[in-house]
């Protein structure tokens, strides 16, 4: 019966407000593949609790057949009642009040164990591919290629902060006096050629036939939790909980892959090539005393974001995701700018990815590469979060694949551009593909 349930009441995260199939799709895999799922979250630094998983799933579906049992019960109970002669009725009736009685504490305790179950669940990584190398860090990132030779300067180099503030172009203690560390103002023509890599970077993408979207920057934490980023990012996030359970997105990703959430698509609309211009914020939590100076460990920056929601084929997915890959190693080819590519390792993925890699542009000033783009692949860890679905042709109704990958992000290409294309005389020489948005001008300041 259902007092022998066993279950422990914790407090509840966020979570998604889906139909339990979302759950019992999930716990399918779990319940199959128990060893693989551990492995995955080894591989991966993370805890998942499996075993309590496997047991909160026995329990709950006892619970739930126990609750099934009792309906029954009440239902058979108010035919007799119906049937019975009168002065029996009150036996019965007493009977039916105490079904009622024990199905409410059944439906109580299946609640709890539900409760934990969600929270345990959405705390459970997705399982990394095969290709995705053993380490703990970004330190034990394999470096896939090169692109492009780090220039040789025949004169001292400047920083970009250096650069910046002998033009005028770049006020940070202004911009720490408006909002704090790691805050910046960006003027002149260093406002002009951030637009100018934005809207290459959009205007390329658009040519590509990626769909160009305005997006909110401002979602509710359930869309972060839908996409992923909630429970565990929490601490990276700009929230404001207390009046309008909205928080600022660290990247257009989320309302992107967000869009059609709850909704079932037409299969033959798939492959969905979104972008989009936003503005980002992070708060940088456990950067303390880290990359303080300058643009590349900031609060608030613009980036263009591609996103492709597809089909579940895991196949295309991986041409999808080299093909975004390619897509932004282009910009920086076209820039002149020297990169390389890294196949992110298990302890540096996050609970989302299956893979990742990642772009680093070289940075005269940092005398070594840094990270300027991430692309992701998810399969369906975050549509099942999300419930966004597609109906196939067979008419069957699956869960979509994510993918995403940064075009450019403002502030950390302001540095490359700005380091790598440096003269003697402290101007900036302005690739080809951005001088048409900045008037034709080859050098800054002209």
């Amino acid at each position: 019966m259902c007092q022998s349930v066993f279950f422990q009441s914790r407090p509840s995260l966020p979570s998604p407000s889906r139909s339990p199939d979302l759950l019992l799709l999930d716990l399918k895999f779990i319940r199959s593949h128990p060893e693989l799922v551990k492995a995955g979250a080894a591989k991966k630094r993370m805890e998942c609790d499996v075993e309590r998983i496997l047991e909160l799933d026995e329990s709950n579906r006892q619970a739930m057949q126990a609750m099934d049992e009792l309906r029954s019960k009440q239902k058979q109970a108010g035919k007799a009642i119906a049937e019975a002669a009168p002065e029996e009725r009150a036996q019965l009736a007493q009977n039916q009040k105490g079904l009622k009685t024990e199905l409410k504490e059944c439906s109580e305790g299946q609640a709890l164990i539900e409760a934990e179950l969600n929270e345990l669940m959405l705390r459970v990584p997705s399982v990394p591919a095969e290709e995705v190398p053993e380490g703990v860090d970004d330190g034990d990132n394999v470096e896939l290629r090169k692109w492009g030779e780090p220039r040789s300067f025949d004169f001292s180099v400047r920083s970009h902060i250096e650069i910046g503030e002998m033009h005028g172009w770049l006020d940070i203690v202004r911009g720490a006096r408006l909002a704090g560390s790691r805050n910046y103002v960006l003027k002149g023509d260093l406002c002009l050629l951030e637009h100018a890599v934005l809207r290459y970077a959009l205007d390329t993408m658009v040519g590509k036939g990626y769909t160009a979207v305005t997006v909110p920057t401002l979602v509710r934490t359930q869309t972060m939790v839908g996409t992923g980023y909630f429970p565990g990012g929490e601490d990276q996030a700009y929230r404001c909980d207390e009046r309008d359970d909205l928080c600022l997105v660290g990247t257009a990703e989320v309302p992107l892959t967000a869009l059609y959430q709850d909704e079932i698509l037409d299969g033959a609309d798939l492959p969905m090539r979104l972008v989009s211009s936003s503005t980002c914020y992070r708060r940088e939590a456990g950067t303390y005393g880290k990359d303080t100076k300058g643009l590349y460990r900031v609060h608030q920056f613009q980036k263009v974001e591609q996103v492709v929601i597809d089909v579940a084929d895991e196949g295309r997915s991986i041409e999808h995701h080299l093909a975004i890959l390619d897509n932004s190693e282009q910009i920086l080819q076209a820039l002149e700018l020297p990169y390389r590519v890294v196949n992110v390792c298990g302890g540096d993925l996050g609970q989302a990815q299956v893979q990742k890699f990642d772009i680093e542009t070289w940075m005269p000033s940092r005398e070594g590469y840094g990270e300027t783009h991430s692309a992701s692949r998810f399969y369906d860890f975050q549509s099942r979060r999300l419930s966004l679905r597609y109906r196939g042709e067979d008419g069957k109704v699956r869960h979509c694949h994510t993918l995403n990958n940064t075009v450019a992000a403002s502030t950390r290409m302001l540095i490359a551009l700005m380091e790598n294309h440096q003269t003697a005389s402290g101007q900036v020489r302005v690739p080809e593909p951005l001088q048409l948005y900045l008037g034709g001008r080859e050098l800054l300041p002209a």
